[in-house]
């Protein structure tokens, strides 16, 4: 059998998408084939281990994006604000303005929550320490740059969830701008 003529990069970001879309348990292989443009054996082709083999690419794929479009952003030049103001920019393009879910908020629930806890919570975590690092630096004390962190993070996972549960941007955008305004409350 040839090799599938799509790059395995472009394959995983289709992937990606459907995994944001549908969640693991909702992407069963019909969605996945679809959504990538490749037959069953050619899925197995670049992913051998299945459908776990692609939500742990997709997993890592996040990480990357994450590492230099969120976490990098918050370690760069400028005020913590400016900072922070980038990492949010990223995140709505990301999420298209709150038109699109959460792939870790999706990857937490069902089986896949067993199957990836420990690179969800690592996921989590290093964006929570970074933001809290960002936050000490804008003057909060420790303990309060921590509790920040959190709700920054929570505030966006929950606004993901309501933007797609009514169908309605908004909330996203408005927590977005919400997040900015706290840095230094």
């Amino acid at each position: 059998m040839p090799a599938p003529s799509i790059p395995r990069e472009e394959v995983v970001r289709r992937l990606l998408g459907c995994f944001q879309a549908h969640g693991y348990d909702g992407a069963s292989l019909a969605e996945l084939s679809k959504a990538t443009g490749l037959g069953k054996s050619s899925l197995y082709h670049y992913f051998p281990g299945g459908k776990e083999d692609m939500a742990r690419a997709v997993l890592d794929e996040i990480d990357r994006w994450m590492s230099v479009h969120a976490l990098g952003p918050l370690k760069g030049p400028g005020s913590p604000r400016q900072r922070l103001a980038r990492m949010v920019a990223a995140l709505d393009g990301f999420y298209a303005g709150g038109r699109c879910a959460c792939v870790l908020g999706n990857l937490v629930v069902g089986d896949s929550r067993r199957l990836f806890q420990k690179r969800l919570r690592a996921a989590f975590a290093a964006w929570i320490d970074a933001l809290a690092e960002l936050a000490v630096e804008a003057g909060q004390s420790k303990a309060h740059a921590r509790v920040w962190a959190q709700d920054f993070v929570l505030g966006i996972e929950g606004a993901l969830v309501l933007a797609r549960g009514l169908d309605d941007p908004v909330p996203f955008r408005r927590v977005m701008r919400r997040c900015l305004r706290t840095l230094v409350a």
